[in-house]
């Protein structure tokens, strides 16, 4: 009767269980894999976003398959400011990025095609992809102090069923920007393969420090087909408002032909509100407040990491560019996730095991940078004190 497409494993595992006990007996649990801005305490321009919610409200249904004009324009003008041209007939919006890449693996794969997805990476690319009956491949991040693309095995995983390529940049957990001459590299292997490159940008607006160097959006590759993904989930901390957008570009032949495709893709869908798209060009007014509270909690948190890792203490934070996560090394014999059950248990402290992430380091933990620094500073308090207790 059902899809094998929907037949995941759904048991709970060790640290799912952990965390029901917990709640089942009244403990407080302090959650450092908080990923969502508007419940981690900071201040959001309520009025403001209501009336600009209101005015598009007040719009009438004038359905247009790759969004209203007016809001390709605004998202047209925020790239124009980054220094990259897109044409607003290049764009298309959609309800959130989940969906962008559902409609761009429509467009691109049949059933049992295959995509390239990086690993680590986040969960969420395995369940879109089977979703849509595409089989995920890995290919790997190498880290070695920073980390990189491992162009080497990305082509080994090539097989004559692959479709495309993602990549994330700054990639989520990792907080790497992908350097212009990996994009370089990625583009010339997509364009001689007859692949498209899909790249999610997401994070792209939270660097860590002014060390950090945002390269240029790949909006601007020119050289194959290129679909990349972002929206004000993140950009604007305005998950709630479900608006993305895909902006295309590449070689004019092939960007025509996916243009058609997605807009039919698009047309039968017409899924991202009116309201919000009619509010779009006053969102991203009333968001770049929210981004830059964002950003300071960011600042705040990665003082606080400084402050509790490194030197004398068990704990080393591997390098990051940009992101809201950070990935911890902690020693001692246990896997991640007995530590994370652990923290649960013994500190009322939920964190990511690394194997969540598929992260190839054992001993790893991903901690968000959203929560608020006090908490963050007892996490860390934690993870020392069990490190201490497996060391006696």
């Amino acid at each position: 009767m059902f899809s094998t497409r929907t037949a995941w494993p759904r048991e709970p595992n060790a640290l799912a269980l952990a965390v029901a006990r917990r709640h089942a007996a009244g403990l407080p649990l302090s959650d450092l894999t908080v990923s969502n801005p508007t419940i981690c305490g900071l201040e959001y321009p309520v009025a403001a976003l209501r009336d600009a919610i209101a005015l598009g409200a007040a719009e009438r249904y004038d359905p247009a398959p790759r969004g209203l004009r007016s809001a390709r324009e605004a998202v047209s003008e925020t790239y124009a400011r980054a220094g990259v041209a897109v044409e607003p007939d290049d764009l298309f919006l959609t309800a959130g990025t989940s969906e962008a890449y559902a409609h761009v693996l429509a467009v691109l794969c049949d059933p049992g095609d295959e995509v390239l997805v990086p690993v680590p990476s986040y969960p969420l690319f395995d369940y879109l992809l089977r979703l849509a009956g595409v089989r995920p491949v890995a290919y790997p991040l190498r880290y070695d102090g920073a980390w990189q693309v491992d162009l080497a095995a990305l082509r080994a995983a090539m097989t004559p069923r692959t479709r495309a390529a993602i990549v994330v940049s700054p990639h989520n957990p990792a907080g790497v920007y992908l350097a212009a001459d990996e994009l370089d590299a990625l583009a010339g292997f997509c364009a001689e393969r007859g692949l498209g490159l899909v790249v999610d940008e997401v994070f792209r607006d939270y660097p860590h420090g002014r060390e950090s160097t945002v390269p240029p959006s790949a909006a601007a590759n020119s050289r194959c087909l290129t679909f990349t993904l972002d929206g004000i989930s993140k950009s604007l901390g305005l998950p709630h408002y479900k608006l993305g957008w895909i902006a295309l570009s590449g070689p004019a032949t092939a960007r025509r032909e996916a243009a058609g495709r997605l807009e039919i893709v698009t047309d039968t869908y017409l899924s991202a509100g009116t309201p919000v798209q009619a509010a779009l060009p006053a969102l991203f007014t009333i968001g770049a407040r929210i981004r830059a509270a964002i950003q300071g909690r960011l600042r705040s948190s990665l003082a606080v990491l400084d402050a509790g890792t490194g030197g004398d203490s068990p704990l080393t934070v591997l390098r990051a560019d940009a992101g809201w996560s950070a990935i911890l090394r902690v020693p001692g014999m246990r896997t991640d996730e007995e530590l994370a059950v652990a923290l649960v248990e013994r500190h009322g402290q939920l964190v990511h095991p690394g194997h969540f992430f598929d992260l190839p380091i054992a001993g790893s933990v991903v901690v968000s940078l959203l929560a608020e620094p006090a908490a963050l500073a007892r996490g860390l308090a934690a993870l020392r004190d069990e490190c201490a207790d497996v060391s006696r």
